[in-house]
This record gives structure tokens, C-alpha cells and sequence, in this order.
């Protein structure tokens, strides 16, 4: 198995079950994933292009709450989900793609479609690309993730004055930091969600595990995507 983490001596029958444990879990955890990337769409594009839900939420203070309320979310399931049923993990992630579909659909507003749907493709080429890597790669990639971990704090302190700030040269070096950080947190966290694996197979917070998993790989993917939109994408 390509894990740099230790794993037991096992014999072929118990490693074959172990291996067959391992690609449910990343099943499970994948499909989590894009079934919050579609529900996040679908509400995105559908406010996106609804004039009058689009200027309620984007033409009044409201729009603050749209901005806000993914990060709020997501120090609250942080802070909750040890306490939360596996069911209500999962509630509240499919809740949470909801609140981030309502917030993205700002770009409808401001980029054109051939532009989105170009910023999507690149994303989830370079998504799957380093995904697939962080799943086969024997190299040890927890030693990158505290820079990246900095990375990801710096650009969101940086991203929350910007909004104030409204500065095209710093949204511009946000992305181009942004592109790197999410495309490599995107390999280091596949490595960790495997890893995790090994530690807690077999035990009911495994699928637990499966949903924040979800979580991790959903945000770099939707943070790609915007990073990539911001540099390439072609405003209305």
C-alpha cells in the first residue's frame, strides 16, 4: 500500500480487507464531497440567475451575511462535530453547501459563464491531479502541512481586508498564493484522510471521518475554483 504511514504486518487476507476498507472510506468520502459541490451549484446557479433573489441577497446589507456566513459555519462544525451524530454530520455539511451556494452565486453576477465553466474545468483537473497523488505517493507529506496551514491563514486575513480594501493588485497575489496553497492542502489532506483511516478503521467515528473528510476536500476545491475564476475569468 502506498502510505508512508506505518501500517501492521498484516497477512494477504487481512490486507486485502484492509485495502477494500481503505477505497470505501475514499469512496464514501469523494462522494460526500460531490454531493455537496452539486447542491452547492445548483443553489448557486439558481440565485445566480434569478434577478430578484440575486438583488435581494447582493443589493442589501444582506450580502455581508452571504459573504460571511461559510466561514461562521465552518468554526461551528469544527467546534461541533465531535458531539454530532454521523447523520447529523452529514446534515449539517449538505446545510453548509447550501450557505456556500448562496455566497458563490455572486460570481454569476460578475463573471461570464464561459469563464465559470472554464475555472471549473481547470480546477478539477488540477484537483483530481493532486488528489491522485496525495493518494499514491509514498513521500511523507505532513511536513509540508504546517506552511500550508500558515499559507491557508495568511490568505484568509488577507482576503477579509481585502473586502474592505477592494485592492485588484492584492486580490491578484491572493490567488496566485491561493492556487498553490489549495492545490497542495488538496494532496497533504487525501494523505491525512488516509492516515486517518488507518488509525480509526473499524470503529463507528470512521464515518464520521468520512464527512469531514468531505468538508476538507470540498473547501480546497471550492477555494481553487475562485482563485482560478479570480486570475482567468473574463467579468461581465
Amino acid at each position: 500500500m502506498n502510505n508512508p504511514v506505518r501500517t501492521p504486518n498484516y497477512g494477504t487476507t487481512q490486507a486485502a480487507q484492509y485495502d477494500a476498507g481503505l477505497r470505501s472510506h475514499m469512496l464514501g468520502v469523494f462522494r460526500n464531497m460531490g454531493i455537496g459541490l452539486v447542491i452547492t451549484g445548483l443553489v448557486a446557479a439558481f440565485i445566480g440567475n434569478t434577478p430578484v433573489l440575486a438583488a435581494a441577497i447582493f443589493g442589501t446589507p444582506l450580502k455581508w451575511v452571504a459573504i460571511f456566513a461559510p466561514l461562521a459555519f465552518v468554526f461551528f462544525f469544527s467546534f461541533r462535530i465531535e458531539k454530532m451524530t454521523t447523520a447529523g454530520a452529514r446534515m449539517a455539511f449538505w446545510a453548509f453547501s447550501v450557505v456556500m451556494g448562496v455566497s458563490l452565486a455572486s460570481i454569476f453576477l460578475v463573471f461570464t459563464g464561459g469563464s465559470i465553466a472554464q475555472a471549473f474545468f481547470s480546477a478539477s483537473v488540477m484537483f483530481l491531479a493532486m488528489a491522485l497523488w496525495g493518494y499514491t505517493t509514498g513521500r511523507d507529506l505532513s511536513k509540508m502541512g504546517s506552511f500550508l496551514i500558515m499559507g491557508l491563514i495568511g490568505i484568509l486575513v488577507a482576503s477579509l481586508i481585502n473586502i474592505f480594501i477592494g485592492s485588484s493588485a492584492m486580490q491578484m497575489v491572493i490567488s496566485i498564493i491561493g492556487v498553490v496553497v489549495f492545490t497542495g492542502l488538496t494532496a497533504w489532506d487525501v494523505q491525512r484522510i488516509k492516515s486517518d483511516y488507518f488509525h480509526y478503521a473499524g470503529h463507528e467515528v470512521a464515518q464520521k471521518m468520512q464527512v469531514m473528510g468531505a468538508l476538507s476536500l470540498y473547501l480546497n476545491f471550492v477555494n481553487l475554483f475562485q482563485m482560478l475564476l479570480s486570475l482567468t475569468g473574463d467579468r461581465e
